[in-house]
C-alpha cells in the first residue's frame, strides 16, 4: 500500500494530514480473509452525506489501528498487518441508509484467551464516532485458532447432566419471588417448596445480593437448609443458584467458597460484574467443581436496539469463551424481547458444536467451536405450565424452563405451582417421544394430564390464556425467498 493513490484527492498514502479511512487501506474489498482472521459484521448507518464506503473503513480503522490523521510511526510496523479491513460492504434489506460492513482482524491484534481485550479492541471507541449515526455489532467469526485459548464452560451441557443424573427432558426452575424484601427463612421456604414440588432448580435474580433485609450469608444458609430437605425428601439431587455477584472479587470468591462449603452444586454471577470477573469466576469454577449460572443483567441496554449496540448473538460467543454454564438466552413466547428465528440463532450458538450460516437466524458466519462445551440456554420471564408444548418444541430437551411467577403465583402454593410444571413438562415429554405433534396436540396432552393432576388443572385455568404478544425490535433482515 505504500505507493497507494486515493482517486478523490490524488494524494499518496504517506502525505501528511487527513486522508480517507479508504484510502489508507482500511477499505480492501480484493481481500481473502484468512482461515485464523477474527470476522465481525458492523450495522453502519452513516451521518447524512458521508459515503457508506468510507463509514465502514472507518469502523475498520478505528477498531484496530488508524487514528483521524496520518501518523509516520505506521512506517515502524507491518501496518497492512495489523489493519482492520473492511472487506464488503452489503445494503441492509428493505432498510435504506443501513450498511452490512464485514471487517477482518489479523489475531495478532488480541490476546489469548482475553474477552476484555477482544472487546476492548472490536467496540471500544468506534461506537462514539461522530460519523456515524448508529453503529451495531451484529455477528463474529471466532477462528479455531482464537477459540483454542480460551477455557470455555466450566463444565457445559453433558456434564452438569452427569452431576445432576438427569436425562431426557428439560431443566425446570423457578427464580424467587419477591426479588427483594423476603427474610431469609422465608426465601428458604420458597426455595424448599419449589423444590420439593418438583423443580430442579431454584434461583436468586439478579438484584439481590446483600442486602440490609437479608445478609448474602443468612440467604445461603436458608437456601442450603431448603435445597438439602427437598433432597432428602425427594430423592432427586436439586439446586439454587446462590448469587455471588458482589462489589469486588475478593467479596466474589468468599461468597463462592462459603456456597461450595455448604455442598451447593452451583453458584451465579450478573452479567453486571464483567467481563475480566465473569472469567476469574469461571476458572474458579471449574477448579472447585461448580456449575456456573449468568444471569445477562443489563444486556437489553445495549442488545436490544436495532441500529445501535451489539447483538445478544455476539455477547452469546463472548459468554461461550468466558466459560459459563448456563446463560438466560430468550424464551419467545414470554414477557422479554424474543423473534422466534433470533432467539433460535442464541440457543445454536450455545449449543452446537459447529453453527453454519443461517441469515433466517441472524447467523452470518460459520462458527467451529472447536470441542469447547455447549452452554445451557436458560428460557425465563413471563412463562408458565400452559405453554409447555410450545416450548419443548421452540427448545428440546438442552434447556432450563424458569418459572418464576408461573410456580410462585400459583393459587394453591408454591408446591403445587411446581408440580403443575413438573407434570406439564412429563406429559409433554411422553407424547413428543411418542412422535405426536406438539403444536398441534400440545394442548390436549396437558388437558388430559390435568385430569389427575389439580395443581395443573388449576395453572391452566389462571394462565393458559396469558400471552404476550409484541412485535420484537430485533428480527433477522433475512427472510426465506418463496419457492415453486
Amino acid at each position: 500500500m505504500a505507493g497507494a493513490v486515493d482517486d478523490q484527492n490524488g494524494r499518496g498514502r504517506w502525505d501528511p494530514g487527513v486522508q480517507t479511512y479508504a484510502s489508507m487501506g482500511y477499505y480492501a474489498p480484493d481481500y481473502q480473509p484468512k482461515d485464523t482472521d477474527v470476522l465481525a459484521v458492523f450495522r453502519v448507518t452513516p451521518q447524512k452525506g458521508v459515503d457508506p464506503v468510507e463509514a465502514s473503513a472507518a469502523v475498520a480503522g478505528e477498531s484496530s489501528t488508524a487514528t483521524w490523521t496520518v501518523v509516520w510511526t505506521d512506517r515502524l510496523t507491518a501496518h497492512n498487518r495489523y489493519q482492520g479491513k473492511c472487506y464488503r460492504v452489503d445494503e441492509v434489506p428493505g432498510r435504506p441508509g443501513e450498511y452490512f460492513a464485514y471487517v477482518a482482524y489479523d489475531l495478532d491484534l488480541f490476546e489469548e484467551g482475553s474477552i476484555t481485550n477482544l472487546t476492548s479492541s472490536v467496540i471500544g471507541n468506534v461506537f462514539g464516532f461522530k460519523p456515524l449515526q448508529a453503529l451495531r455489532l451484529e455477528d463474529m467469526r471466532i477462528p479455531v485458532a482464537y477459540v483454542k485459548t480460551f477455557q470455555g464452560p466450566a463444565h457445559g451441557i453433558v456434564m452438569e447432566r452427569e452431576y445432576l443424573n438427569k436425562y431426557g427432558r428439560p431443566f425446570l426452575g423457578a427464580t424467587v419471588k419477591p426479588k427483594l424484601g423476603l427474610s431469609a427463612r422465608n426465601y428458604g421456604r420458597v426455595v424448599y417448596e419449589a423444590c420439593k414440588g418438583g423443580l430442579d432448580f431454584t434461583k436468586d435474580d439478579e438484584n439481590i445480593n446483600s442486602q440490609p433485609f437479608m445478609r448474602w450469608r443468612d440467604r445461603y444458609l436458608f437456601a442450603m437448609e431448603g435445597v438439602n430437605r427437598a433432597i432428602a425428601e425427594t430423592g432427586e439431587l436439586k439446586g439454587h443458584y446462590l448469587n455471588v455477584t458482589a462489589a469486588d472479587m475478593e467479596d466474589m470468591y468468599e461468597r463462592a467458597e462459603f456456597a461450595k462449603s455448604l455442598g451447593s452444586v452451583i453458584i451465579m454471577m450478573d452479567l453486571t460484574v464483567g467481563y475480566t470477573a465473569m472469567q476469574s469466576m469461571a476458572k474458579w469454577a471449574r477448579r472447585n467443581g461448580m456449575l456456573l449460572h449468568l444471569h445477562r443483567a443489563g444486556h437489553s441496554t445495549y442488545t436490544r436496539q436495532k441500529t445501535h449496540g451489539v447483538s445478544f448473538r455476539v455477547l452469546a460467543k463472548w459468554c461461550r469463551l468466558i466459560g459459563v454454564d448456563h446463560v438466560h438466552a430468550g424464551t419467545v413466547v414470554g414477557k422479554l424481547e424474543g423473534d422466534p428465528h433470533t432467539v433460535k440463532g442464541f440457543y445454536d450458538t450455545l449449543r452446537d458444536g459447529y453453527v453454519p450460516a443461517n441469515p433466517q437466524n441472524g447467523i452470518f458466519f460459520d462458527q467451529d467451536w472447536a470441542s469447547l462445551p455447549g452452554v445451557m440456554p436458560v428460557a425465563s420471564g413471563g412463562i408458565h405450565a400452559g405453554q409447555m408444548h410450545q416450548l419443548l418444541d421452540l427448545f428440546g430437551d438442552d434447556v432450563i424452563l424458569q418459572f418464576g411467577g408461573g410456580t410462585i403465583g400459583h393459587p394453591m402454593g408454591i408446591a403445587a405451582g411446581a408440580e403443575a410444571n413438573r407434570v406439564a413438562a412429563e406429559a409433554v415429554v411422553k407424547g413428543r417421544n411418542e412422535g405426536r405433534d406438539l403444536l398441534k396436540e400440545g394442548p390436549d396432552m396437558l388437558r388430559r394430564a390435568a385430569e389427575t393432576c389439580r395443581p395443573l388443572q388449576v395453572a391452566l385455568d389462571v394462565w393458559g390464556d396469558v400471552t404476550f404478544d409484541y412485535t420484537s425490535t430485533d428480527a433477522p433482515d433475512a427472510v426465506p425467498t418463496a419457492t415453486r
